[in-house]
């Protein structure tokens, strides 16, 4: 069997094909042939169809928000605790003050690097997730994500 890539930057985000490539397709053709038959035939069981249609799209996307950001809840406390056991003692009292999002990108961070590049993004005031991820130099995998 073959083995799976190894994560990198440029290959860390997930798409979940049922999700990404067949449910939304549908539900947005599904939203634009439902608007198109309110604009072209009006009626009140177009305007429901209609209305549907469109709860199906705010659905889909507050689902996965609700998802994400439990995930994100999860991560912090992974990595808090991850941090309590790597970071020296003059960063321990600097836990609290990373970010959710700084938090998340550290996450790819291998435990040697960890320190280093915690100390940086708290003294440097890094807090964009992208800039964070490259400046990782060996990366730890997450294949569990949401």
């Amino acid at each position: 069997m073959a083995q799976p890539v190894p994560q990198t930057f440029e290959n860390h985000t997930r798409l979940v094909p049922a999700y990404h490539m067949v449910a939304f397709p549908l539900l947005a053709i599904n939203f634009f042939y439902t608007l198109y038959q309110v604009v072209t035939d009006f009626s009140w069981g177009a305007l429901v169809t209609f209305g549907t249609a469109l709860a199906l799209i705010v659905f889909f996307f507050v689902a996965r928000v609700m998802a994400l950001t439990v995930q994100d809840r999860v991560i912090r406390l992974e990595e808090r605790m991850r941090l309590r056991e790597l970071l020296p003692a003059d960063l321990q009292p600097r836990i609290a003050d990373l970010t959710v999002k700084q938090l998340v990108a550290l996450r790819f961070a291998s435990d040697a690097e960890l320190p280093a590049l915690s100390r940086k993004v708290l003294d440097e005031k890094i807090t964009d997730q992208k800039a964070i991820k490259t400046l990782i130099v060996n990366w730890r995998a997450d294949h569990q994500r949401a």
